[in-house]
């Protein structure tokens, strides 16, 4: 399981988040540090001087209780034992473990601090002075630290600062997921028309790259299908005067006629396989169909009173196909099938849920192919001399390849191990 994402987009908002964090937990610990903590520090001096100035010693008798009365009715500070300042609000004061070591290390000795918010904000102290006694020192206009507010407004900011990345980079990005699509479409054989040059410079210099390359490519394939059907012409129609010539032939030399005519039907089938090659039926529209429906098609259209055709379909969902350039792959393979094979032939269907791909296979009870030869076949123009025989031009399997290809998915060729050869097409369902 790959937690990181492997796209640019990903990676580019991950690391605008990833920075965005950093930024704020350095500020939270900025403002800790040099803001809220100095504050402290100066209010536990200030609280700290309050309780030196409750203990002084009056020297006149007369004039300590006055004194402390007046103390106490300006400044709201007071001294307490423990069972009264519990009435006035000590037992709902929060300890603090940090200001009470701090007001030791101001008052020389074990002091402990307490803090209840209520109509006042009281700070309540034990100082080492007096240990039986609570000092109640009420502070107007501060509040107790409350960083909700902070966190946040700090979480707002990140979240609107990764949104505004994730625009930015999906319009940074936009131009490249075209860029993708057209490449695909090129790669299966359509050209599509030329991309809108936008995006930084880089992305317009590769966008205008790319449509040069995919107007050389349509140009080369332009001159391709014209040349082959150039070469087509030409040569069909001395094959068709030869033909013409045969009939002419007397009976006696019956046999160079059958000769020369079935040589006539080989070159017009490796002509058509020549012509098949190049065109793959790049302008048949893929739509949706059941390929279940194009199995039985091509069945019942290649069978032969002396084989046994088999087909094993399981319950599929609909994909898009371009369904006659298919219903040509499954031709050929099964045609290789009734060729190179004397026993029965097995075609299944089956669907891949985790996978999404629908598959068929087609087998065979035939001698099979060396392994060493199975990737090689697959190249045009790859005579079966060395697997299981010389017919052909050596396109049959390169254009079922191709037209798979097409498709986004992918044939592979196995020897069975009961004897025979399986040729397995899977095809993703949402291939666009």
């Amino acid at each position: 399981m790959k937690i990181l994402p492997r796209s640019a987009f990903g990676q580019t908002v991950l690391l605008i988040g990833v920075l965005l964090l950093i930024n704020q937990v350095v500020s939270f610990i900025s403002m800790s540090i040099y803001i809220i903590q100095p504050n402290a520090q100066q209010v536990n001096q200030l609280l700290a001087k309050q309780v030196r100035v409750v203990f002084i010693d009056i020297a006149e008798e007369e004039l300590s209780p006055a004194m402390g009365d007046a103390f106490t009715r300006e400044t709201g500070i007071g001294v307490y034992r423990e069972a009264a300042a519990m009435k006035l609000g000590l037992q709902d004061a929060v300890y603090y473990a940090f200001r009470s070591a701090e007001m030791s290390n101001l008052l020389g000795g074990p002091a402990e601090v307490r803090i209840s918010q209520g109509d006042e904000y009281l700070f309540w102290i034990r100082p080492p002075q007096a240990p039986d006694y609570w000092v109640k020192i009420p502070i107007n206009g501060l509040e107790e630290e409350n960083f909700s507010p902070l966190i946040l407004v700090l979480m707002i900011l990140g979240i609107l600062s990764v949104m505004g990345g994730w625009l930015f980079v999906r319009q940074l990005n936009r131009p490249l997921g075209a860029l993708q699509s057209a490449a695909h479409d090129v790669g299966r054989g359509d050209f599509p028309e030329p991309l809108s040059e936008r995006g930084t410079t880089e992305i317009v210099a590769v966008t205008q790259a790319f449509n040069h390359m995919s107007k050389g490519i349509k140009q080369l394939e332009d001159d391709r299908n014209l040349l082959m059907a150039g070469i087509s012409h030409d040569l069909r129609t001395p094959l068709t005067r030869i033909r013409l010539a045969t009939e002419m032939i007397s009976q006696q030399d019956e046999f160079l006629k059958d000769g020369i005519e079935g040589d006539i039907d080989d070159m017009n089938t490796i002509i058509d396989q020549f012509i098949d090659y190049i065109r793959h039926d790049s302008k048949d529209k893929a739509v949706l169909s059941d390929i279940n429906v194009l199995i039985d098609d091509v069945v019942q259209s290649e069978s032969i009173l002396d084989r046994a055709i088999e087909f094993e379909a399981q319950p599929l969902p609909k994909l898009a196909l371009r369904y006659v350039a298919m219903k040509r792959a499954l031709a050929n393979l099964i045609q290789n099938a009734l060729r190179y094979s004397d026993g029965k032939i097995v075609i299944s269907s089956s669907y891949d849920e985790r996978k999404k791909e629908i598959c068929f296979c087609v087998c065979d009870q035939g001698p099979g192919i060396p392994e060493k030869d199975i990737e090689r076949l697959f190249q045009p123009f790859t005579q079966g001399d060395k697997a299981r025989g010389t017919e052909g031009s050596g396109l049959g399997l390169a254009i079922i390849k191709r037209i798979v290809d097409t498709h986004g998915g992918r044939v592979k060729l196995s020897n069975r191990q009961e004897g025979g050869l399986s040729a397995k097409v899977c095809l993703p369902i949402s291939h666009d």
